[in-house]
């Protein structure tokens, strides 16, 4: 108790003990992470998007998207039982920015991918209000008449890979054509793209055979949030929370 007492008193002391404690804390926490690779546990499933969802990602963060809607399920109850298994690093680790955020006008869509059809989407894109009447959500019905330009295509991977995506010289080169494979109602081109990017969805997304549209990459990209990973493993552990 003297002890304790003579320290509160001096404040010298006081803040030389507060120093330490503080600076061992803090060397405990960060020295680890020098001798650690990567911080990033690796998940089976991920991959870089393809040419179409980097694209399709692109026209979400330009139209602004990411305002009202988060991709970051967070681990609580409420959270996992109406959107899904919470969100892992892992899932966000090609994103360049990430796309976290807990700011919700409208719902989190993390794992929005397949919950509803390409018809669904165009829809909702193009008047929100035909499918969810109560929407406040803008419409963006240009996106089914604005073609996309597949001529850089590759340069756009190639910068992606330098800041440490993993996208191949094969990937890179193959960019344009995978690209127009993807939207693509004819499947030509469809079994290369998929080797190099598994689980890619490859069909018509737009309703527009021939075309390859905004609308194209953007309900691709749509489609594709939360697939990638296998979580019927972590069914039990969602529902028990």
């Amino acid at each position: 108790m003297f002890n304790h007492a003579t320290v509160e008193r001096n404040a010298t002391v006081l803040l030389i003990l507060g120093f330490l404690t503080v600076a061992v804390g803090g060397i405990v926490e960060i020295v680890p992470l020098f001798y650690l690779q990567n911080t990033i546990e690796k998940v089976e499933g991920m991959r870089p998007y393809t040419p179409l969802e980097l694209v399709g990602r692109n026209i979400y963060i330009r139209e602004g998207c990411y305002v009202c809607h988060s991709q970051m399920i967070r681990p609580f109850r409420d959270e996992t039982e109406r959107y899904g298994h919470y969100s892992l690093a892992a899932e966000s680790m090609f994103d360049h920015p990430f796309q976290w955020g807990s700011k919700r006008t409208g719902p989190d869509l993390a794992r929005v991918g397949n919950k509803y059809s390409d018809d669904w989407h165009r829809e909702h894109l193009a008047d929100p209000r035909s499918v969810v009447p109560e929407s406040i959500m803008p419409g963006y019905p240009f996106l089914m008449q604005a073609e996309l330009d597949t001529k850089y295509i590759g340069d756009h991977l190639r910068a992606n890979q330098i800041v440490g995506v993993p996208y191949t010289d094969e990937m890179i080169a193959t960019a344009q054509a995978d690209m127009t494979a993807q939207a693509s109602d004819t499947g030509e081109g469809a079994d290369d793209l998929v080797k190099r990017y598994p689980k890619a969805q490859v069909r018509d997304f737009d309703g527009q055979p021939g075309k390859l549209t905004e609308m194209d990459a953007l309900v691709a990209y749509l489609q594709m949030l939360g697939t990638l990973v296998d979580f019927s493993t972590f069914k039990a552990e969602t529902e028990s929370r």
